[in-house]
């Protein structure tokens, strides 16, 4: 099916970040594998990209025999080749971490993490196979400082990121590269819309669509670069987290209801 096009993996790719990457890899002459839950959505975006240029096939991320079974599919369909794995599907559960239910707090990790962890650890071995492959996960500018609100989501982040430091050195020994990217606010599903309307109009968290991080995506592909930041201004709050973490934690807690609950 692919013969010796370059192919893509890709979870979450029903809608957002990972449907427009599938058409942006897919207009490049790549093989895109798209996997999520919205089955619709994969539907759409087959016979949008077409049947030759794409495999579909719906994917829990946090089942690892579902996953491996995904990539048995998609490794000879691709001609025994993964050039890059995009870890993208994730969710997002809101609100004071007191008050959530813990079942939504248990499935932001299953999902963002856990899924994250079974996704590179059952690709790894088509990633070996294929010289100059890159390993790319969805990190989050919540990754630069644990963002109220989100807390979970954001250490599932935070985590992401370590683990893309780690592999990246360890994976060297297989000639395989690793990086993330960690986008702000990006018009996607995951995104309620108040927060969208409510976005300024300028600074790190604009809103962004979610074909600026489509095209940091093939960007990464052609570089060593470790983090990707949509935009590139989020790289100036993970600094001054990391240089002032007191003063961020302060800022943060003066500007959220989060910081003056009784």
């Amino acid at each position: 099916m692919a013969g010796a096009r370059k192919s893509i993996f890709i979870t979450g790719a029903a809608s957002g970040m990972g449907r427009e990457t599938a058409r942006l890899f897919a207009g490049k002459g790549w093989f895109v594998g798209a996997y999520d839950v919205n089955e619709g959505g994969l539907k759409d975006l087959q016979a949008e990209l077409g049947a030759e240029n794409c495999l579909i096939r719906r994917l829990d991320v946090t089942n690892r025999a579902d996953y491996r079974a995904a990539l048995d599919a998609f490794g000879p369909a691709a001609g025994g080749r993964l050039d890059l794995l995009f870890n993208n599907a994730g969710i997002g559960k809101g609100g004071p971490f007191d008050q959530q239910p813990f079942e939504d707090i248990l499935a932001v990790v299953q999902v963002n993490l856990v899924g994250v962890l079974i996704g590179i650890y059952e690709a790894i071995p088509l990633l070996k196979a294929t010289p100059g492959s890159l390993c790319f996960t969805t990190s989050s500018s919540s990754a630069t400082f644990g963002m109220p609100g989100i807390a979970v989501y954001s250490a599932t982040k935070h985590a992401v990121k370590g683990l893309t430091e780690a592999l990246s050195v360890e994976f060297k020994a297989y000639g395989v590269r690793v990086a993330d990217v960690l986008p702000g606010l990006i018009d996607t599903p995951i995104l309620p819309r108040e927060a969208l309307e409510n976005a300024p109009k300028e600074g790190m968290f604009r809103a962004m669509p979610a074909s600026a991080v489509a095209e940091v995506v093939w960007e990464a592909y052609h570089s060593e670069k470790l983090h990707w930041y949509v935009p590139q201004e989020i790289a100036e709050l993970d600094k001054m987290a990391t240089l002032a973490p007191e003063a961020t934690r302060d800022q943060m807690a003066q500007q959220s209801l989060f910081g003056k609950r009784d």
